[in-house]
């Protein structure tokens, strides 16, 4: 809930939890900073397959699409607040003038999507005690309140905190694991091989392969078929397409091998799966 500030009487959007489940995640209108303190997690970040352990740190906006598929002995702290926390508080120049409202600019990038801003900063394990140091001092000032500048230090750490995680960010570059699923979504309905996919990388196969299986719990050609038989699940479903046509527009060469493949991961044919979820679309 948003804290009221019992020394300006005024509401102060931000919200600090030292238990986070993650099942609302993300939280309506706030970004949100996750520290992982122990255990693992696996799940879905807008469509791609992410892998958070201790210690690790999660940076959600409000639009992010968020699944989680597993946790193992998970302790998590948040603490989330109104984009416009950022603003600052307009200085009075005159009686009748005022400095307009400034917006803080460091860390934004983290709450943004790209190829390099995935929500999911690399941090060197020598600077997770100071950034988790920042972070208690925030969620104690929320509880606390310890006098009338408690709002400002918050501000402060965060600023602090959030600098540091987006230089971290913007430093590592992409992982070859992302670099080798941008490549995915980007081409699967092209030809692709695992040479294609180990070039991309500049991994050789089995490095890769057990970079993807710490991560998505398959290989990279395992993933690459996953994600083109999810596409044709969306195109049997929403579209008329023939069989044929939606095997070459997902990279399959022919249609009998779509078929085959679709038919051995799915337990049914594309015609049954079409047919099942065009009648569960039409119920909803």
């Amino acid at each position: 809930m948003p804290q009221t500030d019992r020394y300006k009487k005024r509401t102060v959007n931000i919200e600090f939890r030292a238990i986070e489940d993650f099942e609302t995640l993300p939280y309506s209108n706030r970004f949100t900073i996750i520290f992982v303190t122990s255990g693992t997690l696996k799940g879905i970040l807008n469509n791609r397959p992410i892998a958070l352990s201790a210690h690790g740190v999660l940076c959600l906006s409000q639009t992010d699409d968020l699944q989680v598929l597993a946790r193992k002995n998970v302790s998590a702290q948040s603490f989330s607040f109104d984009p416009d926390f950022l603003s600052t508080i307009p200085i009075s120049r005159t009686e009748d003038s005022f400095m307009p409202h400034l917006k803080i600019q460091t860390g934004l990038s983290l709450f943004q999507r790209d190829q390099t801003h995935t929500g999911i900063p690399v941090i060197p394990a020598k600077a997770y005690s100071k950034l988790l140091d920042w972070f208690f001092i925030i969620g104690t000032e929320v509880f606390a309140q310890s006098d009338a500048l408690w709002v400002c230090r918050i501000k402060k750490n965060l600023i602090q905190m959030l600098g540091l995680l987006e230089r971290f960010n913007s430093e590592s570059g992409q992982s070859p694991v992302d670099l080798v699923l941008d490549y995915i979504h980007t081409n699967y309905a092209q030809k692709i091989t695992a040479a294609d996919l180990t070039q991309c990388a500049h991994l050789n196969r089995v490095s890769l392969n057990e970079m993807f299986h710490q991560r998505c719990e398959c290989t990279a050609m395992s993933y690459l078929l996953s994600y083109r038989l999810k596409i044709a699940e969306e195109l049997l479903t929403h579209t008329g397409m023939t069989l044929n046509e939606i095997a070459r527009s997902t990279g399959f060469e022919y249609d009998t091998y779509f078929i085959k493949q679709f038919t051995a991961k799915k337990g049914m044919s594309p015609t049954s799966f079409r047919n099942t979820s065009r009648k569960l679309a039409g119920d909803l």
